[in-house]
């Protein structure tokens, strides 16, 4: 048993992953994640982890060895919250779109666990559970952090690390492995996702004279600087070029009138080593040139309502900071040790040779953001979507019962491995 810690790892056995995703599946936890925390609390506690709730609902529980300074903080995180709206919980056989394109006799009789938060995000959260309650490090030390409202503005991870005002680095990890629907890949990095807005500010007048100054008829310009915002920039890697969408304008008052006023919504989906702000003034600057450029190339009178367009880039109010994009070495031992780990465990369950173990970027902005630089890779069971169609976040989100046990044993050994004598 590890100094620190009341739990005694035998007591795991108690603790099955399927059997914990099947109850926790039927707790709604897309308005509050209050009951889901309560019932992860009370399970910790009963199997001897001690869990304290912290920094705006967070979940923590740790495990140290008998040399903590001797090894990394390894911490696991995965989130607690689901979007709307509740899915009941379901499990049966796999549909025909649920066997992965299988029509072996293994895949027909695969077992499924369809509802909300099948996999995302409590099958990867039965699976950091076991590895948790299964774990006794020799060296180092492990944390759990589960956190509230990943689905939202994550200000339970932000709180967590540090990043909200006021608040300090609860964590400190060195090394960090989030729960999230990866299809059993170790996932290496994700894209960032900002949110500005473009707002052109000119003069109002009447629309049948050559008065005022255009804000909406700016746009093109503004449009222009969007689209070519990226041109000659280096892919990245490991994710690729970064993508700059407008997705909302909004202009003018009147039919009538030279409108004053015109706003862009644009999406960013960035590549490190961008920043939030570094996308912002970069944008700002690349609008405004774009405007002075097309007045000055334009036809005197096209242009005269709207050369005396000014442009400004905001980004959109929250509380808790952007999620920006993050990288890992895919030959760091995290990486080798979770696919590693994925592989082993896949083969041990009878899943096809080419289902996890690989080593790939993952689809979606996660609170993995927080925990860069350290080293951090995203794992778990199920899929983002699938040849048929969206699944986590979608009607018909699964997971298979075979991936969960997999997961669950992948962790438990990758741990193993990194916290383990050597």
């Amino acid at each position: 048993m590890s100094p620190g810690s009341d739990a005694d790892p035998g007591r795991s056995a108690e603790f099955d992953p399927v059997s914990f995703l099947e109850d926790a599946v039927r707790i709604p936890s897309h308005e509050s994640p209050d009951e889901m925390r309560e019932f992860v609390v009370d399970l910790l506690g009963d199997l001897g982890a001690d869990p304290a709730v912290v920094a705006d609902g967070c979940v923590v529980a740790e495990k140290r060895s008998p040399a903590p300074d001797a090894g990394p903080h390894l911490v696991l995180n995965t989130h607690l919250d689901t979007v709307t709206p509740h899915v009941p919980f379901e499990r049966g056989e796999a549909a025909a779109d649920e066997r992965g394109g299988s029509e072996s006799d293994a895949a027909a009789d695969e077992a499924v666990i369809r509802g909300r938060g099948a996999c995302d995000a409590k099958g990867p959260l039965a699976a950091l559970l076991h590895a948790f309650l299964a774990a006794d490090p020799d060296r180092g030390r492990l944390t759990l952090a589960l956190t509230p409202d990943e689905e939202a503005l994550s200000l339970g991870a932000a709180a967590l690390t540090g990043r909200l005002p006021g608040t300090d680095d609860r964590l400190d990890g060195d090394l960090y492995l989030v729960g999230e629907p990866t299809g059993l890949d170790a996932c290496t990095a994700a894209k960032g996702r900002f949110q500005a807005t473009v707002e052109l500010s000119g003069t109002a007048a009447h629309a049948a004279e050559f008065a005022g100054a255009n804000a909406v008829a700016a746009a093109e310009d503004a449009l222009a600087a969007i689209r070519t915002f990226d041109d000659g920039v280096d892919a990245h890697p490991q994710l690729g070029p970064p993508k700059l969408t407008p997705t909302v304008i909004e202009g003018g008052a009147a039919t009538n009138q030279v409108p004053a006023d015109c706003a862009m919504t644009v999406d960013r989906r960035s590549v490190p080593p961008e920043t939030a702000e570094g996308f912002r003034s970069s944008l700002a600057a690349a609008v405004r040139e774009s405007l002075a450029s097309g007045a000055e190339g334009g036809d005197a009178g096209a242009r005269a309502t709207d050369r005396d367009v000014d442009a400004a880039v905001a980004l959109t109010d929250r509380e808790s900071p952007f999620l920006e994009a993050f990288a890992t070495d895919p030959d760091h031992e995290l990486v080798r040790a979770v696919a590693g780990a994925a592989r082993e465990a896949g083969d041990a369950v009878g899943l096809p040779s080419e289902r996890g173990g690989d080593a790939r970027p993952f689809g979606a902005a996660t609170e993995a953001s927080y925990f860069a630089p350290a080293p951090t890779v995203v794992f778990g069971p199920g899929d983002l979507a699938d040849e048929a169609g969206a699944v986590a976040h979608a009607e018909r989100e699964y997971v298979r019962v075979r991936e969960v046990r997999a997961a669950a044993a992948a962790v438990e050994r990758t741990v193993a491995s990194l916290l383990g004598d050597v």
